[in-house]
């Protein structure tokens, strides 16, 4: 009895964990789709759908910086495409997205995942420095 009841307990450990890796292999891949969607409509000049793809607190930045509705303020900053994602890591409900040449910081909202920041860069001792952030 107390082997079947191991074996039991050691199965249910393995079904948690396995289960466990596939959610946060599900939210990375969930990330790193909404990256791609935010770099593509980057590269297509799409700025509404980039305003789309921007946490709320971010696009209500992003106007009140520019005096102009996110779409117009987006096309007029000088934000570049990142190129391909290399890394993405998922804490909880935020991520982070390393691409070729640039880091987004991303925030799990009821609609999916959003960018909170964009166009950021490191700085050794100190937080990124981020063209495109929340306030």
């Amino acid at each position: 009895m107390a082997g079947r009841v191991r074996g039991t307990a050691v199965a249910l450990v393995l079904a948690v964990a396995v289960s466990g890796c596939g959610a946060v292999s599900e939210r990375r891949d969930d990330v790193r789709a909404a990256t791609v969607a935010f770099e593509k409509a980057l590269g297509e000049r799409d700025y509404a759908r980039m305003c789309e793809d921007l946490a709320p607190a971010t696009a209500e930045e992003v106007e009140q910086s520019a005096g102009a509705p996110c779409a117009q303020a987006l096309g007029e900053e000088s934000l570049k495409p990142g190129g391909a994602v290399r890394v993405v890591d998922v804490y909880g409900n935020q991520a982070r997205a390393v691409l070729a040449d640039d880091t987004l910081f991303l925030s799990h909202f009821s609609a999916g995942w959003k960018i909170v920041a964009a166009g950021c860069t490191p700085r050794p001792g100190t937080p990124y420095q981020c063209q495109i952030k929340g306030g």
